[in-house]
């Protein structure tokens, strides 16, 4: 069977997605995995064809307008107007990727929302994943993409239908036209993005690519979303680590691992000097990353700077993370039993630092925005607790039962036509 899988983003978005596709692979199917540009690397390491399109998204998410995209509701439809463009491009080189591959069954991301109405044109099987619970209405919780508190049944129900009716909004006046134009289609096609396809019309379980321990499925849900776990990549067996850094682990307790992902900082110098002085004042080494730019390098006894690394293989050796709340860094730390410091910028970030604090695997979140070094100090105490360090022991444990990927490469390999 010939697999398409569309993920466009970060590499929090593209990673989980490998790692379906190397667990497709493995049960005999012929994966491609169509992306931005930077990830070829990472997709033909693992045995995967890669079909890039031509937009940067690192250097998309470095402008100012990504950067507030970040940071409010508001920021996003500013960025909708400023990246319309850049959107269609993309929807137009995933259907000519489309038409070369030819696939049987296409999973997609929810940046890739055309690839249901490709899937249509194709006559092809579309389902739909999902990194947050973000995209099927409940009660039980407030939309995560959203800042609203716990609002009640009705409350936390209404925040999903707004976020759902914006978005419906925001890419009807993207795809309409561009069904007809391109793919041949009528300009009305379904208008929820994470309904999927099917030629049968027979409704397929949708992915959910999150941990139930940490975003426990809502009893009003149906058996159509499928919670799997996270897609864990193991990349620990194919790194090397440099001698500085085994070096700098062996040569004292275990570090703190800070790292912002590809969250960019206003001023990188002032968060990196507020990280480390943090970190003295809870007498801790650290190990940070600069990832897309939230951190300087800077040389000391006491820290160790590197630009990014497998974090299976970093974190079993950390004492404690600290990062932006980013679901694959946050399933990743508590993976691992480590406990966890979120600093949220915004998006879903919020949201699983509230989680990782209602489990007790971690202190309060600390707002990235408002970091200081006496506010990063106190949560790292508070993280090293024997309370939170045995709650994450436990999620952990209870993480590392789940399978993920093969979970939904089982649900895909299964699919009957």
């Amino acid at each position: 069977m010939k697999v398409l899988l569309y993920t466009f983003g970060t590499r929090g978005d593209v990673q989980p997605f490998v790692a379906l596709g190397v667990a497709l692979k493995q049960r005999g199917h012929e994966v491609t995995l169509c992306t931005g540009k930077g990830y070829d690397w990472l997709i033909e390491a693992y045995g995967l064809t890669p079909a890039t399109v031509s937009i940067d998204y690192r250097a998309i998410i470095k402008t100012p307008v990504a950067i507030e995209a970040f940071r409010s509701i508001s920021g996003r439809f500013k960025a909708l107007r400023e990246f319309k463009g850049v959107i269609r491009t993309q929807f137009d080189e995933m259907w000519t990727v489309a038409q070369e591959v030819r696939p049987d069954v296409i999973v997609y991301h929810p940046r890739g929302f055309a690839a249901q109405h490709i899937a249509e044109a194709l006559q092809a099987v579309a389902i739909p994943s999902t990194l947050q619970p973000a995209f099927v209405p409940t009660g039980a919780f407030p939309n995560p993409l959203t800042p609203l508190p716990d609002m009640g049944w009705l409350g936390n129900r209404l925040s999903h239908d707004l976020i759902d009716r914006v978005t419906r909004w925001a890419q009807s006046s993207l795809i309409g036209k561009w069904r007809e134009s391109k793919l041949g289609l009528t300009s009305k096609g379904q208008v929820n993005f994470f309904e999927g396809y099917d030629p049968q019309g027979r409704l397929r379980q949708r992915l959910h690519a999150y941990s139930r321990y940490l975003a426990p499925p809502p009893d009003d849900w149906t058996e159509r979303e499928r919670v799997t776990g996270y897609w864990f990549l193991n990349r620990a067996e194919q790194f090397q680590p440099p001698p500085s850094l085994e070096a700098f682990l062996a040569a004292g307790p275990p570090p703190a691992y800070v790292g912002f992902g590809s969250m960019p900082a206003a001023n990188v110098k002032r968060q990196t000097r507020m990280v480390i002085e943090g970190l003295r004042r809870a007498k801790m080494r650290g190990v940070l990353a600069s990832g897309w730019g939230g951190l300087d390098a800077v040389p000391a006894d006491d820290i160790y700077s590197l630009e990014s690394v497998p974090h299976d293989w970093l974190f079993q050796r950390c004492a404690v993370v600290v990062h932006h709340g980013g679901a694959g860094t946050t399933h990743e730390g508590l993976r691992w039993s480590r406990p966890t410091i979120v600093c949220p910028m915004g998006i879903d970030q919020p949201y699983w630092g509230r989680m990782v604090h209602a489990l007790g695997a971690g202190p309060k979140m600390v707002p990235l925005r408002s970091l200081t070094p006496g506010g990063l100090a106190k949560a790292l105490e508070q993280a090293k607790s024997w309370s939170i360090v045995s709650r994450a022991a436990e999620i952990g444990t209870a993480i590392g039962q789940e399978k993920g990927a093969e979970d939904a490469a089982e649900m895909i390999d299964t699919l009957s036509f």
